[in-house]
């Protein structure tokens, strides 16, 4: 199940409470329900990390954590999602909401091998625009998909268990 796997890489409640994180996000961040791992807080959590990745800010943390928080998604998954877009990746992430941006706003006759961070910031409000699409699409695309997944392998593990409690209660001969 999806639940093991994703609490071997979240601190226990000792290291977060060591963390002194309530000196920013008061004490609403020992909230239980911030660091629960059902399909509920992972998809929010998920929904939120993608939109925030998307938002050409630095700190997107930030921003992530305040969301989830006051939506009280998993807060380790949605700051973690955040990485998506860093330094490193900046222009291949940005570019293609980049360019539906100058589509939007009207922009044309820009090649793709031309496309700089100059020049996307000197064109912040198609950048902006595009961006929020994307974001906005992909964290409601990641928030369904991380239901369904959610939803078979639990289905799956409720046949799989069905039938080994059929195959242990079959007489032996």
């Amino acid at each position: 199940m999806p639940r093991r796997t994703i609490k071997r890489f979240i601190p226990s409640k000792g290291r977060i409470r060591a963390l002194n994180l309530h000196r920013f996000f008061g004490e609403r961040i020992h909230d239980r329900k911030l660091w629960i791992i059902n399909c509920v807080s992972v998809s929010r959590a998920v929904a939120i990390g993608l939109f925030c990745a998307y938002l050409p800010l630095p700190f997107q943390m930030l921003p992530a954590a305040l969301l989830a928080i006051v939506f009280r998604a998993n807060l380790p998954i949605a700051v973690v999602l955040v990485w998506i877009s860093n330094p490193l990746t900046f222009l291949i992430v940005f570019t293609p909401p980049y360019l539906l941006g100058l589509l939007i706003t009207g922009e044309t006759g820009i090649s793709l091998s031309s496309i700089t961070i100059e020049m996307m910031m000197q064109q912040l409000v198609a950048l902006w625009i595009g961006c929020l699409i994307f974001g906005t699409g992909l964290a409601m695309a990641g928030y369904i998909l991380v239901n369904i997944i959610w939803r078979m392998m639990v289905a799956n593990r409720w046949t799989s268990r069905k039938k080994r409690d059929q195959r242990d209660s079959e007489p032996k001969s």
